[in-house]
C-alpha cells in the first residue's frame, strides 16, 4: 500500500509530497495522519531548515475525501474529529518554527486551497487553477477557508470567490496576493524546492522568529505588535547567529549558521 504523504529530506529541505494522484489528492484522515507523522520527524530534525508541500500526479489537491465526508455525516462525533484534524493541522503548518512553501500545480480546490494558504510562500505552475468550489455543492468551508482567504486578499475579494466558486487562474491569484510566484511550465515544484534551498541556508531561529512575529501579530493591535517585536527582536541580537552573522559581514564572507 502506497503512504500517502511521502517524506524526502536534502540539502536543509524537508518535501512532504502527497502520493493520492489516483484521488487528485484528496484529503483524508489518513493524509491527515501522515502529515503529522512527517512534521514531528522534521520538527526534531536539526537538518531541516525549510518545508515544501508539494504533490504527486497532474493536481495539487482537490480538497476532503468525499467518500470519508459523506461516511462521517452518519455520526456528528465522526464529523466533528475529521473537521477538528484539519484544523489542528493546518495551524501545525502555520506554527511551525520553519518556513512552509506550498507548490501547486494543476487543481488547488476547497480543501486544496485552504493547505495551500497555511503555507508561508506559494508557487504556482501557469496552469494552475485555485478555487473554493463549496458553494455550488452547498458546502462550507471546513478548514480555515472562511478567515484565512478574507486575511489573505480581503473580504470582498473572499467573499466573491467563496460564494460563487468560481476559478482562479494562476496569475489572477497572484495578483490577488493568494500566491507569491508563478513558475515556467513543469517546474513549480523545483521552484519551491530552490527557494527552500535557500532558505536552508539562513539562520534557523532568526527566520523562525520572522514568522512568529508576524503570525501572532495579526492578531494584535499594531501597538500590540510592535510591543512584541521590541521583546523578541532583543533576545535575537543576543543569539549565537547574530554573532555568526555579524562576523561573516565583518569577515566578508558567508555565513555559517548551525
Amino acid at each position: 500500500m502506497n503512504e500517502a504523504v511521502l517524506l524526502e529530506i536534502q540539502n536543509g529541505v524537508g518535501v512532504l509530497m502527497l502520493n493520492r494522484p489516483e484521488k487528485f489528492n484528496c484529503l483524508s484522515s489518513e493524509v491527515v495522519a501522515a502529515f503529522n507523522k512527517h512534521l514531528d520527524v522534521c520538527a526534531t530534525n536539526r537538518d531541516v531548515r525549510a518545508l515544501v508541500i508539494a504533490a504527486n500526479g497532474k493536481n495539487f489537491c482537490t480538497g476532503a475525501d468525499l467518500d470519508e465526508v459523506l461516511g462521517a455525516r452518519a455520526e456528528r462525533k465522526k464529523l466533528e474529529l475529521f473537521i477538528g484534524s484539519g484544523h489542528k493541522l493546518l495551524r501545525r503548518f502555520e506554527a511551525l518554527d520553519l518556513p512552509v512553501i506550498a507548490a501547486v500545480q494543476g487543481l488547488a480546490l476547497a480543501g486544496g486551497m485552504e493547505l495551500m494558504m497555511a503555507a508561508d510562500v506559494a508557487f504556482a505552475d501557469p496552469t494552475a487553477k485555485i478555487a473554493c468550489q463549496h458553494a455550488r455543492y452547498g458546502l462550507v468551508p471546513g478548514w480555515g477557508g472562511t478567515q484565512r482567504l478574507p486575511r489573505r486578499i480581503g473580504l470582498n475579494r473572499a467573499l466573491e470567490l467563496m460564494v460563487s466558486g468560481r476559478w482562479l487562474e494562476a496569475t489572477e491569484a497572484k495578483d490577488w496576493g493568494l500566491i507569491n510566484q508563478i513558475s515556467e511550465v513543469g517546474k513549480v515544484r523545483d521552484a519551491a524546492i530552490a527557494f527552500a534551498a535557500d532558505l536552508a541556508n539562513k539562520s534557523r531561529s532568526g527566520l523562525a522568529a520572522m514568522k512568529r512575529l508576524a503570525r501572532q501579530g495579526m492578531d494584535k493591535t499594531l501597538d500590540a505588535g510592535l510591543t512584541l517585536e521590541e521583546q523578541d527582536v532583543i533576545d535575537a541580537l543576543l543569539g549565537a547567529d547574530v554573532d555568526e552573522g555579524l562576523a561573516a559581514f565583518q569577515q566578508r564572507r558567508a555565513p555559517n549558521f548551525p
